[in-house]
């Protein structure tokens, strides 16, 4: 039994009964026996049905927010502007989508895009709909059904979720959540129905993944950590730098992996950085989700914020220094202080971490050298933020960080229409934009 608890009062919320081993049975062959149907549809008719997924997300808007903000504590308003995310997305992918399957002609030759199969998706709790429709919408207009193995937490954002294919008019196997723990998922890898895998996740759970899906031979797309930098130069708008920084690492209570985890400035700015990063770190309001003057909401849960706690610790006690914040805050609920670290030892293990959670580090680059090797120091590779006016600054930049995507004078946000992944322990593979919705799909030659 899942039953999920409110992360701002520590209340028990909804009970989700577990699945057996014939009820995971009986929806993966529903999935096989609807792919077998779904891959002959017509591409008109999948953005078509798209088109009427989006419309149910937009028709259920505030009770689908409702559900993220209890399960897992993100503020209503992120809440609600991630349902509408995830509303434009399915509509990206209606109204472009079919182009991006168009075949491709060469000499004496064609190449064709065809669906493979049911895809199993792993999925976190940080963005319960938002994750999951990154895989979703690409799957249904590509021909193929996904099978949803979502975090225990969020269970009620999962069942959401297949609830809006079936109102859309969708078939029953075309998008299945599977209240299953972590246990049953290497067995569901293996199964010759499933024809590949995408997680988002933590390393852990990435390595154990590839590994089942490297012993099945099967395709794999990973979405890790990061420890994402956020680069100021001198040429920058200082100012709005410091507001998008404060942004980029408090939203989602920090508990995003393309938030900015590492601030690097450059020395001749660091102490103005330094000052006004403060005061707007400091002025962060953590309290009641619901609450519309709320900055941030709690941590997802009890142990995750003992997770952060612990993280700070091992900090302090390699030489790093918490300027404040940071602290466990008195009464229910999982809340935490927004705070900066200082002084943070490269040459440490800790530093290498990913920190989900409010807390942001801060270092000084004397130059843009020093700022790329800052910036590549970690075995992370996901995201990244710039801020410069500076045009051979920005084409270093583009050029020498160790990334998938880099915002420039921006804060980084994923969208529908843009490749979204990285690089080194980061994970492989893209979900999003046309790389995403050919990644489970078959380029099929034809010759003559």
């Amino acid at each position: 039994m899942f039953t999920s608890i409110n992360p701002a009062t520590g209340a028990p919320g909804e009970s989700y009964p577990e699945l057996t081993g014939d009820e995971i049975e009986t929806r993966v062959a529903r999935a096989e026996a609807t792919f077998r149907e779904w891959r002959l549809t017509d591409v008109a008719t999948r953005a078509a049905l798209l088109e009427k997924i989006a419309e149910q997300f937009d028709a259920n808007a505030h009770r689908l927010a409702e559900i993220a903000t209890r399960e897992m504590g993100k503020t209503l308003a992120s809440a609600l502007s991630e349902v509408e995310k995830c509303a434009a997305a399915f509509r990206h992918y209606a109204q472009e989508g079919p182009a991006m399957l168009e075949p491709r002609a060469f000499p004496n030759a064609t190449a064709t895009w065809h669906p493979t199969g049911p895809v199993l998706a792993v999925m976190p709790w940080n963005f319960p709909y938002w994750q999951v429709v990154r895989f979703m919408a690409p799957t249904i207009l590509a021909g193929n059904v996904g099978l949803l193995k979502h975090a225990s937490n969020v269970q009620g954002c999962g069942a959401a979720l297949e609830e809006m294919v079936i109102a859309a008019g969708g078939p029953a196997g075309l998008f299945q959540n599977l209240a299953i723990k972590s246990d049953k998922v290497a067995a569901l890898i293996a199964d010759d129905r499933i024809v590949a895998v995408t997680l988002t996740g933590s390393e852990g759970a990435g390595m154990k993944v590839a590994e089942a899906a490297g012993r099945a031979l099967k395709k794999v797309v990973l979405e890790l950590g990061g420890s994402d930098p956020f680069i100021v130069m001198p040429s920058a708008d200082l100012d709005e730098a410091v507001k998008q920084a404060v942004t980029a690492r408090v939203q989602n209570t920090g508990q995003s992996c393309i938030c900015a985890k590492r601030m690097i400035v450059h020395a001749d700015i660091y102490d103005t950085f330094l000052e006004k990063f403060s005061a707007g770190m400091q002025a962060v309001v953590a309290g009641d989700p619901l609450d519309a003057d709320s900055t941030m909401g709690p941590l997802s849960s009890e142990e995750q914020r003992q997770t952060v706690l612990g993280q700070l610790k091992l900090f302090e006690q390699a030489g790093a220094k918490l300027l404040f914040g940071g602290e466990a805050l008195p009464g229910k609920g999982a809340y935490m202080s927004a705070g900066i670290l200082v002084d943070v030892p490269l040459d440490h293990a800790v530093a290498h971490e990913e920190l989900f959670g409010p807390i942001a580090m801060l270092f000084k680059a004397e130059d843009i050298d020093s700022a790329i090797a800052l910036a590549n120091a970690v075995p992370f590779g996901l995201g990244s933020s710039v801020w410069t006016n500076d045009a051979d600054e920005r084409a270093r930049f583009e050029r020498d960080l160790e990334v998938g995507m880099i915002a420039v004078n921006a804060m980084l946000a994923s969208s529908p229409e843009a490749p979204f992944g990285g690089v080194k322990r980061s994970g492989h593979g893209r979900e999003l934009g046309p790389y995403g919705l050919h990644e489970f799909m078959n380029l099929k030659t034809v010759i003559g």
